[in-house]
C-alpha cells in the first residue's frame, strides 16, 4: 500500500473515534432526569450567590 492509503485509513479511524466520543458524551448528558437537572442548577445558583460579595447580591 502507498502512504496515502494509510493516511486515508488513519483519517477515517480518527473520524470514527471522534464520533464515538461525541455519542458517549451525548448519552451521558441525556441520562439526567429533568428533576436532577433542576436540582443541579439550583445548587449552582446558590453557590454562585454565596460567592458574590455582599454589595452585589440582589
Amino acid at each position: 500500500m502507498r502512504w496515502w492509503k494509510w493516511l486515508g485509513l488513519a483519517g477515517i479511524m480518527g473520524v470514527a473515534a471522534t464520533g464515538a466520543v461525541i455519542a458517549r458524551a451525548e448519552r451521558r448528558r441525556r441520562a439526567y432526569t429533568p428533576e436532577e437537572i433542576r436540582a443541579r442548577l439550583r445548587e449552582r445558583a446558590e453557590e454562585a450567590q454565596a460567592a458574590q460579595p455582599d454589595g452585589l447580591r440582589s
